[in-house]
């Protein structure tokens, strides 16, 4: 694998840096960040701010306060990227200029202009071809035409342009979201060969251990409890934890620092009871004293001056007294919100609605003599609440199976019929989402009869609570809108008896996957699920694992 001649000083540096979407929405508010030489993976909760900092980092935003620094050339792999199927393969590297000039002087064209176009770079086409093939790409000629790529290979494509570049700072957002397990494993190695500075946001779990550290963003106030907060930010602040090693070393210090903070909150918990005791307490005594000396003024046994001098210090002391039992009792309150920000949020979906259950011999699915665009066959039938994992290589057809079943594209040959309500969530979620409509009125679009108040009820269940349901689509980070988009099929009218997901954790972080793992254990209808997410197939309780070929579906082994 090319490393890159990355220099000593080769670094990223963030200075109390702010970013606002232009709505006002708030992300990032006086951020410090700074990374040098060495594999850095960036995770975080949905919404902390993560691919926002890495496209801050690639100059695709302007921060709105601060300042970020990059020393080197940065290459950027964004989470969501396509490309131009007209576009010659080595025209989608970047190096069709190269080769170019490389041939006109090889033809004998020594012209100044194709040295100059050359710099360095001899053996362009060499390592082309080393790369695409240390990628699995080895079919892709350098002077054919891209064509139809899959998802996975177009992420790999981009990621070979990247590394032929050879940038001192590298970044990748969820870069094995659409690839197949050895597709997973040839990135897996890019990663574990690059020596420059590497900064990747991923929830692979077998990426993320073989990164050198960890930064764990965190969110404070405003959204510590999940979520983009609503417009002004209510004190939301994102900071960085660093832990050194991979992700097995830091999930070992955070349950460590895990249990020390449930610790905290149980102390700082029986603190405030018994603060709250101590001004009881203290309140009675004192109302107790002011009964006292009404009765002694009342029976005139002092002089009037004597007895005007005492009510008033009473009435000071108790004030003073009063005064530092309710600070101590706020200051304890404040100790007990400080442990409980430390302690992680384990909220859960809950998706076991009504009307979604399927008797066990209910005919869910036919397939029979399906054939799909691209060649698939298919003979298949699904009753009751099966949960079957559909899985294969890339450009394997898996999405396109899936949309036929879903009505969105026709059989070329055979039928498929579906015979409950059911719904498709596409690995793009704008399909599903209006960006510029709020989460309440999404889903109000797919079940036009709920009333507003069923809806947010309803909703509640997707951890949109109050405020948070009146955010924009368009506002809200990848794990969000997943929750969103999935909020808006399962509560459609009617209620789908079949859930027909694609690549469902692409843009999920590793506690929405558990998240979403529990929710699809409280669904109790039949579920279609395209993963390569092996690990989060094996955690869903499926009956049936079927590859996906030409050739047809292939019963295999759970992997």
């Amino acid at each position: 694998m090319p490393k890159p001649p990355t220099a000593p000083s080769a670094a990223v540096v963030c200075t109390r840096t702010g970013f606002d979407w232009p709505d006002g929405t708030p992300v990032l508010d006086d951020f410090q960040f700074t990374v040098g030489p060495g594999r850095t993976g960036l995770i975080g909760l949905n919404g902390s701010g993560k691919s926002t900092l890495l496209k801050l980092i690639a100059g695709e935003l302007t921060p709105t306060a601060g300042s970020v620094k990059v020393v080197g050339e940065v290459g950027y792999l964004p989470q969501h990227a396509s490309l131009d199927t007209h576009l010659r393969v080595d025209e989608a590297l970047g190096i069709a200029a190269t080769r170019a000039a490389l041939h006109a002087i090889e033809d004998g064209d020594a012209s100044e202009e194709h040295f100059t176009a050359v710099g360095d770079d001899w053996d362009v086409e060499e390592r082309a071809r080393a790369t695409l093939d240390q990628l699995g790409l080895h079919a892709l000629d350098l002077d054919r035409t891209i064509g139809e790529v899959s998802g996975g290979e177009s992420v790999l494509l981009r990621l070979t342009a990247l590394l032929l570049r050879r940038p001192d700072v590298l970044l990748l957002d969820e870069p094995t979201n659409n690839l197949d397990l050895p597709a997973r494993r040839r990135l897996h190695d890019a990663v574990s060969a690059w020596s420059g500075v590497l900064l990747v946001v991923s929830h692979d779990r077998e990426l993320l251990e073989r990164v050198d550290r960890i930064a764990d963003l965190r969110v404070t106030g405003g959204a510590a409890r999940g979520g983009t907060p609503a417009k002004g930010g209510g004190g939301r602040r994102v900071g960085v934890h660093w832990y050194g090693g991979n992700f097995t070393a830091y999930e070992q210090a955070l349950a460590v620092e895990q249990e020390a903070a449930e610790r905290m909150v149980r102390a700082a918990g029986a603190d405030v009871a018994r603060q709250q005791r101590e001004l009881a307490d203290a309140q009675v005594k004192l109302a107790r004293r002011v009964r006292y000396g009404d009765k002694m003024y009342a029976r005139k046994r002092e002089p009037k001056i004597v007895m005007n001098s005492r009510k008033q210090e009473a009435q000071v002391s108790a004030g003073k007294h009063r005064a530092l039992h309710t600070e101590r009792l706020q200051e304890a309150r404040e100790r007990l919100d400080e442990a409980t920000e430390a302690v992680r949020d384990e909220d859960e979906i809950r998706i076991d609605l009504p009307y979604t259950a399927v008797p066990p011999g209910r005919t869910v699915l036919t397939l029979t003599g399906l054939r799909t665009r691209y060649g698939t066959r298919a003979d298949l039938e699904v009753r009751g609440p099966e949960r079957i994992a559909l899985t294969g290589r890339n450009g394997s057809g898996k999405t396109t199976l899936l949309r036929t079943l879903a009505g969105e594209l026709p059989p070329a040959a055979g039928t498929a019929e579906v015979h409950v309500p059911h719904r498709f969530l596409p690995q793009r979620l704008d399909e599903v989402l209006d960006h510029d409509l709020t989460v309440v009125e999404n889903v109000a679009r797919y079940a036009p009869d709920a009333t507003n108040n069923r809806i947010r009820a309803r909703l509640a269940r997707f951890l949109f609570k109050g405020a948070r349901a009146d955010q924009q689509a368009g506002t809200l980070s990848g794990g969000e809108r997943f929750r969103a988009a999935l909020a808006a099929l399962m509560l459609a009218e009617p209620a789908p008896q079949l859930l027909l997901l694609d690549e469902p954790t692409n843009n999920l972080d590793m506690s929405s996957v558990r998240r979403l793992v529990t929710a699809l254990h409280s669904y109790e209808g039949a579920l279609l699920v395209v993963s390569h997410d092996h690990r989060f197939l094996r955690e869903l309780s499926l009956t049936r694992w079927l590859t996906v070929e030409s050739g047809g579906l292939t019963a295999t082994d759970p992997l």
